[in-house]
């Protein structure tokens, strides 16, 4: 797992940034979030035997999530057909905590995509952990956010007021780059991929800044690809960074990106893997978006009600 220091690359420190690192904070130490991540873990850790996770029908998961996006957006869908049918890694920009919802609600049932996301962003309200517990699906995957390695840089540069925050950050989150984590992950994502399932990935690892750009991309999607000797079909979402009642979303889904399996991929084939994933994505987003004008229904509570 990856974490930069690079301040460049970091977000900036708000007072909405900071506020959520404190709640964050608090996520990682609630006992109840981590009891609901064990547990999720432990059930997705026995997949390949056939009582190991409970999880609910793919037809109904996605009945239900499509009722709650389309009452709330427009959603136009774009080459839905170029999704394969067999076990396969989709891998999108991310702009939104909503965009997994979006994704669910319009791609096939056939196979059963798994996410993979966030544990605290996922498990920090009572209600997301009951509606997750009811659906399955969620890999939980706990790392240091880019807020709180914003926190922790700030403070070591100087930052006093800072200081308080960026020792309990310390104390209390997991980064998850240890060896054992990123293994018990990577069995997870075999079994899924060689059972015949799916995977869900936002490659970039957080949220994007603004429509049509992307972060650097992780390498875990292609690892996981070229491991399994599955395909990754790129993906564009547009119109999830700023929402709001009634607004139109797209997405966008590029031709599958065909890899030679390998059980120990080498960097050079890991880098261009990445690369052509990049690429693939990039090509799928607008160039010159603009968000749409006019009265914005129901915008903040649309923008914070996955946070």
């Amino acid at each position: 797992m990856e974490n930069t220091t690079d301040l460049e690359t970091l977000p900036p420190l708000t007072e909405a940034a900071i506020k959520r690192v404190w709640e964050g904070v608090a996520a990682a130490s609630d006992r109840t979030i981590r009891h609901t991540i064990e547990t999720t873990l432990h059930g997705l850790s026995a997949v390949d035997q056939e009582y190991g996770e409970r999880r609910v029908n793919a037809n109904i998961r996605r009945w239900v999530v499509r009722s709650l996006i389309h009452s709330l957006f427009c959603v136009k869908v774009e080459n839905i057909e170029k999704i394969p049918h067999t076990p396969a890694i989709l891998a999108a920009n991310h702009l939104h905590h909503i965009d997994p919802l979006v994704l669910l609600a319009e791609i096939p049932t056939q196979p059963h995509y798994y996410i993979l996301g966030d544990a605290r962003t996922l498990y920090n309200k009572w209600w997301k952990r009951w509606i997750l517990g009811f659906a399955g699906g969620v890999i939980p995957l706990e790392r240091i956010w880019g807020e709180e390695q914003a926190v922790i840089t700030a403070a070591k540069a100087g930052r006093d007021d800072l200081t308080e925050l960026a020792q309990v950050i310390k104390d209390t989150v997991n980064p998850g780059g240890d060896i054992q984590t990123i293994r018990r992950i990577d069995r997870i994502v075999a079994a899924i991929l060689a059972r015949g399932d799916g995977l869900m990935i936002f490659p970039e690892g957080r949220l994007g800044t603004a429509e049509g750009n992307m972060h650097p991309f992780k390498r875990g999607t292609v690892i996981y690809a070229l491991r399994a000797g599955v395909p990754i079909v790129p993906i564009a979402l547009i119109g999830t960074h700023d929402l709001f009642l009634r607004k139109k979303l797209i997405i966008r889904v590029g031709e599958p990106l065909y890899f030679s399996p390998t059980t120990r991929p080498k960097r050079q084939e890991i880098d261009t893997a990445l690369e052509n994933l990049q690429q693939a994505i990039r090509a799928l987003l607008p160039t010159d978006y603009h968000e749409p004008e006019g009265i914005k229904l129901l915008q903040r509570f649309l923008n914070r009600m996955l946070l």
